[in-house]
């Protein structure tokens, strides 16, 4: 399925959440990066048609979501930031509720059910209370309801957010298998996670794309602005007064530091290859700072 977005605008009040966003995505994954507030949990609620938009369009396949009505819910799969489980449901019995609200056949619903159980390693926990569960585990389930009706169009609210790292990587390969022939939209705020899974990065500011492209193609915007140096603690309490500090390392008596600066911060900094996390600093900085931990 391809999703277009034409001039999407989201406003609440004098405020623009959302701010004249046009794409066209089509099957791949997409990461859509950015600090807290930059408007991607807004965009991503008006193409699942939580939110109207204020102006602009929707389409799939060209026609608008509106006129589409439950043809286009029907091939559209959502996780949200904050699911709503029902914690006295086993894990079985909810899934067969949410089949239920999506208009799943009985028979159906319980082939689908026990199948992502299994894909999602919880078949062993199917009748278990879902307040007993891990987050890994609620998330892994928050995911298996979102692929019940098997969608075209699947979006993804930050699904790693509070999960351990062994969690995470089991979470972003269970996203990538899941996501073969899939328009997958991932929205986080946790560089790691999309580096690794995305074919297309957007990087989202005050509403709107500042970078699109593959990783490679938006890391390349500032190359050339990342620094290594390797110095003593004084000097290195100077650079990080002056400049954006990706990493610092204390190595036998000295600290590393990579720094993102147009001009070379240290007369032995040396340029490195940039990667996605000094991307996000660069431009977010210390509003991205914090997120990025």
């Amino acid at each position: 399925m391809e999703i277009q977005l034409d001039k999407l605008t989201k406003q609440y009040g004098s405020r623009t959440a959302v701010d004249g966003v046009s794409i066209i995505l089509k099957p791949g994954v997409y990461g859509l990066l950015g600090a807290n507030g930059a408007g991607k949990t807004t965009l991503m609620r008006m193409i699942c048609g939580v939110l109207a938009p204020s102006s602009g369009q929707i389409r799939a396949d060209g026609k608008t979501i509106d006129r589409l009505g439950e043809k286009y819910y029907d091939r559209l799969g959502y996780m949200p930031q904050h699911f709503g489980f029902y914690p006295d449901f086993t894990a079985r019995e909810f899934l067969l509720y949410m089949a239920a609200v999506k208009g799943i056949d009985k028979k159906r619903a319980g082939e689908r059910a026990d199948e992502l159980l299994n894909t999602v390693n919880l078949t062993k926990m199917a009748g278990k209370k879902i307040r007993t569960f891990s987050g890994g585990m609620k998330q892994r389930l928050g995911i298996a309801q979102a692929e019940l009706n098997d969608p075209e169009l699947l979006i993804l609210d930050e699904p790693t957010a509070g999960l351990d790292p062994k969690e995470r990587v089991r979470f972003r390969n269970l996203i990538s298998d899941l996501a073969r022939n899939k328009t997958v939209i991932l929205s986080t705020h946790i560089v790691s996670d999309v580096s690794y899974i995305a074919d297309t990065i957007l990087l989202m500011k005050n509403g709107r794309f500042i970078l699109t492209g593959s990783v490679d193609e938006v890391t390349g915007s500032i190359n050339g602005m990342v620094w290594e140096t390797v110095t003593d603690e004084q000097t290195a309490k100077g650079i990080m007064n002056r400049f954006p500090v990706v990493n610092l390392h204390h190595e036998s008596g000295l600290v590393r530091l990579r720094i993102v600066s147009a001009n070379k911060p240290h007369a032995d900094a040396v340029p490195v290859n940039a990667g996605l996390e000094d991307l996000f600093l660069y431009h977010f900085g210390e509003e991205g700072k914090e997120e990025n931990t």
